[in-house]
């Protein structure tokens, strides 16, 4: 092997740069993993409590809860507005001076996301997320959301008379909401009508 450096002929040294890699691997995935479930327990809250919410919302001295019965004509608009089939014989709400407050539940993508809102003179006071239970658009519940909502009311097709605009990655979420804030507009003018 004359004329042959001996760099080439003899064997490369052991590397032992590769079970380091192999442990910037595994450190970056656990990391990835923590922030993942970091992330996933952030989505998941409760923030509010919906008893809390009524209090709060009355200056700290909630209202005598009240109820609204749903008739067939009214379950018919409510599954209108809901898209979807309505099982529930009443509704239950607070009221003092003309404020409604109502909490209503929603399925997001799977899970229920509970909403407390209040209603005065037929408009949206406020609208905020006191329970979110799924995994993903849990940015729902920050005010930059929730604030396009106040001051919103229906036409008399029962929708919104503004746009909402959406979070990415979180469109069911961002229906929800808006479903749970026509019926709480809906629910107002019948609890209204009733009395």
């Amino acid at each position: 092997m004359a004329g042959i450096p001996r760099l080439l002929v003899e064997p490369a040294a052991p590397d032992i740069l590769l079970p380091m890699g192999r442990l910037r691997f595994k450190f970056i995935v656990a990391v990835l993993l923590m922030l993942h479930i970091a992330a996933d327990s952030q989505a998941k809250g409760r923030y509010l409590e919906p008893a809390d919410f009524i209090s709060q919302s009355f200056e700290g001295e909630a209202p005598v809860v009240s109820k609204l019965w749903i008739t067939r004509e009214t379950k018919a608009h409510i599954e209108e507005i809901m898209g979807r089939k309505w099982n529930s014989l009443r509704v239950r709400y607070w009221e003092r001076h003309g404020k409604f407050a109502f909490i209503l539940d929603e399925i997001g993508k799977i899970h229920p996301i509970t909403v407390g809102i209040i209603v005065k003179e037929a408009k949206i006071e406020e609208l905020k997320v006191l329970i979110y239970r799924e995994s993903r658009g849990w940015e729902v519940r920050h005010a930059f959301f929730t604030d396009q909502f106040k001051g919103a009311t229906i036409d008399q097709s029962y929708r919104l008379d503004r746009k909402i605009d959406g979070i990415s990655g979180a469109t069911l979420s961002v229906r929800a909401l808006t479903r749970q804030a026509r019926l709480a507009l809906y629910l107002q003018q019948q609890c209204s009508h009733a009395k």
